[in-house]
C-alpha cells in the first residue's frame, strides 16, 4: 500500500503494525518539535524553522508502509520511502545552483557527487531513499526530466542525479525493492514550500537514530552579517549512532534513557552503525569552494548531538546556495556575487546550530514503529526527555 500523505496520515502503535488512512479533508494535529519540549538551542530560527525558510526550496515525500510480522522478501513488511529536496522548486531541473559536498565517513552513497565536485553545480533535486533503492530513484529522476522535456524540450542528452541513502533494513524489507519510479515522481511532483513533514516520513520512514526511532528532521537559522541578513536551512535523514553517545543540549540523554534500545537482539548491538544524509541550503551568495567548507561544518553539529561517525556509518553532506540564479548561463561571461570569506563565520555557526536541531527534531517527531520480524523501535519518550533536561538544569520552558 502506498501512502502519499501531506502531512503523514499514518500511525503505528507500539504493539501492532497497522495503517490508518484519514479522510482527505481531515488533518492530523501538529507534532511537537524539540523546542516545544523545552530543548534549548543556540541561534534564531526562521519563521518555519525548516529548510523551506530559504526562499524557493521545496520538499516532497513518498511514504510506503504496509504489512506486519514475518519478513517475506518481495512482500514486506514495508517501511520505506523517498524524499526530494528541490533547491529552486520546479525550476531546479534547468537552473543549477552552486554546491559543494563532503563525506565525513564514507560507508554510504550519494550519486552524482563527482560532477558536483568537478563543476561546482547541483543540477536538479537532492533525492534521499533507502540503500538498495538508490538505483531506481536515480533512474527515475532522469526519466522525470525526459518526460518533462527539461531543460531542452527537444530531448535531454545526459543527467547525473544526486541520490543519497541510509539503511532501513532493520524495519523494512529492503531487499524487496518496493520503491518504484512513480514513488520518486511523486516526491518531486508533491514538493512544496511551507512546513516540512518530519519523523516517519519519506526516505526516513524506516530509519533509526541513536537506537530510538529516527527519520526526517529540519531546522533553520536567521543570520545577521555586516553586509545583510541571510537564512540557512538544514534537512536530515538520520539513521546513525548508538544510545550511549546521544547528547541533547549537552545532556547525556542516551545514558539517562537506556531502556529498549534498537538492535538489542542483533549481533552488532554494541557497534555504532547507520548513516546520516544532511542537505544544507542557504540564500547567501556562496561559491562552490565555500559551500564545501560549509558542508564540512555539518560534522560539528552532529558532534554536538554525540555522533562519533562510526566505522559503519555513511555520513555524507551536500550544501547549496540559491543565490546567483544565472550562474550556469553559457551564452556570455557570468557576473557573480560572493560573500567575502571574512564574513562567512556567522554562516558556519548557523550551519552547526541548524544541524544539531534538525536531528533532534527528527527524533522528537518520529513515532514508535514495528517492522519486519516484529522488530520494534521506540520513539524518544517526550516526558522522560523533559525530566532529564530538568535534572541537568537545561529545560527551557
Amino acid at each position: 500500500m502506498r501512502h502519499y500523505p501531506r502531512p503523514l496520515l499514518l500511525a503505528l502503535c507500539s504493539c501492532f503494525s497497522f495503517a490508518l488512512v484519514l479522510p482527505a479533508q481531515e488533518k492530523s494535529a501538529p507534532k511537537p518539535r524539540a523546542r516545544d519540549l523545552g530543548v534549548p538551542f543556540d541561534g534564531t530560527p526562521g519563521p518555519l524553522n525548516a529548510i523551506t525558510d530559504v526562499w524557493g526550496v521545496t520538499v516532497g515525500h513518498t511514504t510506503l508502509i504496509s504489512g506486519e510480522g514475518k519478513l517475506q522478501v518481495g512482500k514486506g513488511p514495508v517501511r520505506t520511502g523517498v524524499t526530494a529536496v528541490l533547491p529552486r522548486g520546479k525550476d531546479s531541473m534547468n537552473k543549477p545552483v552552486f554546491a559543494g559536498w563532503w563525506s565525513l565517513n564514507g560507508n554510504g552513497e550519494m550519486t552524482g557527487t563527482t560532477w558536483v565536485e568537478e563543476s561546482g553545480f547541483l543540477e536538479g533535486p537532492v533525492m534521499i531513499t533507502n540503500t538498495h533503492s538508490v538505483g531506481v530513484v536515480r533512474d527515475a529522476v532522469i526519466q522525470w526530466r525526459v518526460n518533462h522535456g527539461q531543460p531542452d524540450p527537444t530531448g535531454y542528452w545526459w543527467s547525473l542525479p544526486v541520490v543519497a541513502e541510509t539503511w532501513d533494513g532493520w524495519l523494512n524489507d529492503i531487499n524487496g525493492f518496493h520503491v518504484k519510479p512513480e514513488d520518486a515522481f511523486h516526491a518531486i511532483d508533491s514538493a512544496h514550500t511551507g512546513a516540512v513533514e518530519e519523523g516517519n516520513i519519506g526516505g526516513g520512514t524506516g530509519m533509526i537514530c541513536n537506537e530510538f526511532k529516527g527519520g526526517i528532521g529540519t531546522s533553520s537559522r536567521k543570520i545577521e552579517t555586516k553586509l545583510r541578513a541571510f537564512t540557512v536551512g538544514v534537512l536530515v535523514q538520520c539513521n546513525y549512532g548508538s544510545r550511549k553517545h546521544l547528547r541533547i543540549a549537552g545532556v547525556p540523554v542516551g545514558r539517562e534513557i537506556p531502556e529498549d534500545p534498537a538492535y538489542a537482539s542483533a549481533s552488532f548491538n554494541e557497534l555504532d552503525r547507520g548513516s546520516i544524509i544532511v542537505v544544507v541550503a542557504r540564500d547567501a551568495p556562496l561559491l562552490a569552494h565555500q559551500l564545501k567548507r560549509l558542508a564540512r561544518r555539518v560534522s560539528l553539529g552532529l558532534g554536538r548531538d554525540g555522533s562519533i561517525s562510526g566505522n559503519g556509518s555513511g555520513d555524507i553532506f551536500i550544501a547549496f546556495s540559491t543565490a546567483n540564479p544565472g550562474a550556469a548561463g553559457s551564452d556570455d561571461v557570468v557576473n557573480l556575487q560572493m560573500l567575502p570569506n571574512d564574513q562567512i563565520e556567522p554562516v558556519f555557526a548557523a550551519t552547526v546550530q541548524a544541524t544539531e536541531e534538525a536531528v533532534i527534531n527528527a527524533m522528537v517527531a518520529a513515532e514508535t514503529m514495528t517492522g519486519i520480524e516484529n522488530h520494534k523501535v521506540i520513539a524518544l519518550p517526550h516526558e522522560k526527555l523533559r525530566e532529564v533536561l530538568k535534572k541537568y538544569n537545561r529545560f527551557a520552558p
